[in-house]
């Protein structure tokens, strides 16, 4: 078994040492570093249940191995490192299934689910879905502004006022925090519901509350320019804002998995 660890150590040296610069070096991922703590976090809350379910190794766990490593492989030469990453939790999941079987692979299935938590979405992939939310959020922005009679018009992800020009850059699309609230509500629901259903409710439900809380953030700095000519663009006022505003949507998943948990008591009860 040290062996084991120590080869998978070395084959995924270059892996881990390119996602610990990605969780570094951007804010997008920066919760990487708590997605391995929280796993063993889960499995060691696990470790009655694991002791107690059977033993059963089986073959197909090794033709699983073999698989991810093939991936691993392609993705290290044609420099795919999300792919490289992806591989290494289908490598865990396979030696899971080999050593121990498809009973214990079940129990730890959510675990290993939290690791992709960790790997950077590609580049074309995230900008492909930053730009329909930076046009949605911002024509719901100006529709708001306009409502209240505010002279507004917008020309893309541009939002022009009378003496102010304003942009929604990727930052104010909501996908940012979208990501942080879809990991938040994957770990409160694995750990406060039992009913797997409710679980992936309350995991969906950091999408409407990212966009949301963004579209607010944006409305917000068009009112306050508008009415109070106050700029919440500027660095350490727009970093406090995000603060206050990422709260916001935290507060809208508590409450949402407080709901939930009335639907999943009750249903635990029948």
């Amino acid at each position: 078994m040290t062996s084991l660890f120590f080869s998978f150590v070395f084959a995924y040296f270059p892996v881990w040492e390119r996602l610990i610069l990605g969780w570094y070096s951007s804010d997008e991922y920066s919760h990487g570093f708590f997605i391995v703590p929280l796993c063993i976090y889960i499995i060691w809350r696990k470790k009655e249940i694991l002791t107690e379910i059977p033993v059963k190794p089986s073959w197909w766990g090794l033709s699983l191995v073999i698989f991810s490593l093939f991936l691993y492989l392609f993705a290290y030469f044609a420099e795919i490192s999300t792919i490289a990453s992806f591989s290494m939790v289908v490598l865990l999941a396979g030696v899971i299934i080999y050593l121990y079987g498809f009973l214990i692979f079940k129990e730890l299935l959510f675990p290993l689910f939290f690791l992709l938590f960790m790997i950077p979405i590609p580049a074309q992939i995230y900008s492909s879905l930053t730009i329909p939310l930076q046009l949605f959020v911002t024509k719901v922005s100006v529709w708001l502004g306009s409502t209240i009679g505010i002279p507004i018009y917008r020309e893309g992800n541009v939002i022009h006022l009378p003496d102010r020009t304003m942009q929604v850059v990727q930052a104010c699309s909501g996908l940012r925090s979208m990501i942080s609230l879809l990991m938040l509500g994957a770990i409160f629901g694995y750990l406060s519901l039992k009913s797997n259903m409710l679980r992936f409710a309350l995991f969906l439900s950091g999408i409407p509350a990212a966009i949301f809380v963004n579209i607010i953030r944006v409305s917000l700095m068009v009112f306050a320019f508008y009415f109070f000519n106050y700029d919440l663009t500027k660095d350490s006022v727009h970093t406090v804002f995000g603060i206050i505003i990422f709260f916001i949507a935290l507060i809208i998943i508590v409450l949402t998995k407080g709901v939930l948990s009335i639907w999943d008591k009750s249903a635990t009860e029948k």
